[in-house]
């Protein structure tokens, strides 16, 4: 296997064809939300690639992996489930995660399975940015479901009529566009 080559793709690196490649979060591409806080995607989506047309979008196609950023009552997006299985681990900071109708506190190094079908997300806690690790499978379908949940609009993390269209949940809120966190120099790779 091939070294995959990194090209800058305007907020960081992203891979420019197939193969192995090395980056530190510091380097990769991020993407900022002004809802739902600021995602290194490590990989080159099409959103990311928007100010990059010459670049041909490449993702990984047996899981998705993330590191989002979160600031104090910030969501991480909206309440859902996948069909495919998805894990965390809270590597910096404090959070909670609206899990299945319940509230769970997380602090660093505190890990969070979610099985096939599982609703879910998380929001921001403390007193200063949380960073989550994400990694989901993927499947050959994707589907999503959006439930209406009290919890979840409570902490502005979800939709007011149930739905099954990602389209259709975020509508509301601000695209993602590339950029790099707004809290920088206060994440662990800043020291």
């Amino acid at each position: 296997m091939d070294e995959a080559h990194l090209e800058d793709a305007g907020s960081g690196l992203v891979p420019t064809g197939d193969g192995w490649f090395v980056v530190n979060a510091h380097d990769a591409a991020w993407m900022t939300n002004d809802a739902f806080g600021s995602r290194c995607v490590f990989e080159a989506s099409p959103r990311l690639l928007a100010e990059r047309p010459d670049l041909e979008p490449r993702r990984f196609e047996q899981v998705g992996v993330n590191l989002d950023v979160v600031m104090p009552g910030q969501a991480s997006g909206l309440y859902h489930a996948e069909d495919d299985q998805e894990d965390f681990l809270v590597l910096h900071g404090e959070c909670t995660v609206l899990i299945e109708g319940e509230e769970r506190r997380l602090r660093a190094w505190d890990f969070v399975h979610c099985p096939p079908g599982t609703h879910h997300i998380f929001v921001g806690g403390g007193d200063g940015p949380c960073v989550i690790f994400m990694v989901g499978g993927r499947g050959e379908t994707k589907s999503l479901h959006y439930p209406r949940s009290d919890a979840a609009l409570a902490h502005g993390a979800g939709v007011e009529e149930e739905t099954t269209s990602a389209r259709d949940a975020y509508a509301p809120f601000p695209s993602w566009r590339p950029e790099r966190p707004g809290a920088w120099r206060d994440l662990p790779w800043s020291s």
